[in-house]
């Protein structure tokens, strides 16, 4: 069956694994008229597979291993895998070493030519160039990140390189450093596949960014900030390949004492709603955006029924929500409100082990 078909799509979990549990990455088939997951095919070959991404042709998935050493030498690597049409299978086309420590983050520029991880232990970006038929080849840089640390001596000690994402222009590439507080933009030069210095963005001391998302209109930026719990919303400036932070918000309900960090960060296809997780809340939260100003309002919280949501994803058509529950083995699938933006409960689950990422073919 083809993806999309009958309302059918494709998804990928990927997931860390240890001796009892290998498989670092699942492959599910998503009904997209009842939320439901059926497992289809899963991958052994793959440790701690944490971060995935698909190309823009559909036709390779690539994925990190966050590991601290591989074959022997320092660092995690990261692999590619030919996506079979139809299916949805993966079959490994070849893996090469990051040559940073822990990477946790992949993403695939817009011309696929070349691919980006974030190395979290090691504090630096390793550029990729994709070759034929989407094999990763060996990488041409390994950008380091430095600067002054944040205040948080037992987070920030040294930089830690959380992802890096294109600019929808695919002109720069943005780094979240957690350890920097800062946003690190660099020019992507496409045809030498290197990234050029250029410029940062910082957020507030002790705030830790993780993961960014742009919207839809290239004018703003929401970057979600592990350590205390924020979001911050930048305007950018894409001549310029510049940001300015605008307005910050917090991801928590008034009167939670917990301890809390976040984790991932969605726009919905319309632009009009933004979400959020916290794990120690063990929740989404859910923000009205002002599509004038780019500003957040406070829709709601919902719980996604299980410990530590690391990653989520919205289906194709934004009708749903999937929550992967790192602590509680579960993938959680709630309905989505399109009016409102808020999420509802329903009766679809899925087991999976130590679940942190959700990737759909679509």
């Amino acid at each position: 069956m083809a993806n999309g078909e009958n309302g059918i799509s494709y998804v990928y979990i990927g997931s860390y694994t240890d001796e009892q549990h290998p498989v670092g990455i699942s492959l599910y088939a998503f009904n997209g008229q009842t939320g439901e997951l059926t497992l289809i095919e899963t991958y052994s070959d793959l440790p701690n597979a944490s971060f995935l991404a698909v190309n823009n042709d559909k036709t390779v998935l690539y994925a990190v291993s966050e590991t601290e050493t591989y074959e022997g030498r320092y660092g995690g690597s990261a692999a590619a895998y030919a996506i079979e049409a139809g299916t949805g299978r993966l079959s490994k086309i070849n893996q090469q070493p990051a040559d940073g420590s822990a990477p946790c983050y992949i993403s695939v520029d817009a011309t696929n030519r070349n691919v980006y991880v974030a190395n979290y232990l090691s504090g630096n970006v390793t550029v990729y160039p994709i070759e034929a038929g989407g094999a990763l080849g060996a990488h041409t840089q390994l950008v380091q990140h430095e600067g002054e640390l944040g205040p948080q001596a037992d987070r920030q000690e040294a930089p830690h390189a959380h992802s890096i994402v294109p600019t929808p222009d695919n002109r720069y590439a943005v780094a979240a450093d957690l350890g920097l507080d800062r946003l690190v933009i660099s020019r992507i030069d496409a045809e030498r596949g290197e990234l050029l210095p250029h410029g940062s963005a910082a957020m507030k001391p002790g705030a830790g960014p993780r993961h960014l998302v742009f919207s839809a209109d290239s004018t703003y930026v929401y970057a979600i900030n592990e350590l205390d719990s924020t979001i911050t919303v930048l305007s950018y400036e894409a001549d310029a390949g510049s940001m300015t932070a605008v307005q910050t918000v917090s991801t928590l309900p008034e009167g939670f004492s917990g301890v809390n960090s976040c984790a991932d960060i969605h726009l919905s296809g319309d632009g009009r709603f933004l979400y959020a997780s916290n794990r120690g809340h063990d929740s989404v939260a859910v923000y009205g955006v002002d599509r004038d100003s780019g500003t957040l309002s406070v829709v709601g919280w919902q719980s996604t029924r299980g410990r530590t949501p690391r990653n989520f994803a919205l289906s194709p058509q934004d009708e749903f929500l999937l929550a992967a529950n790192q602590e509680s083995n579960s993938i959680v699938v709630f309905r989505r409100n399109v009016e409102t933006g808020m999420l509802e409960e329903t009766e679809q689950t899925a087991a999976v082990s130590r679940p942190v990422c959700v990737r759909f073919l679509s």
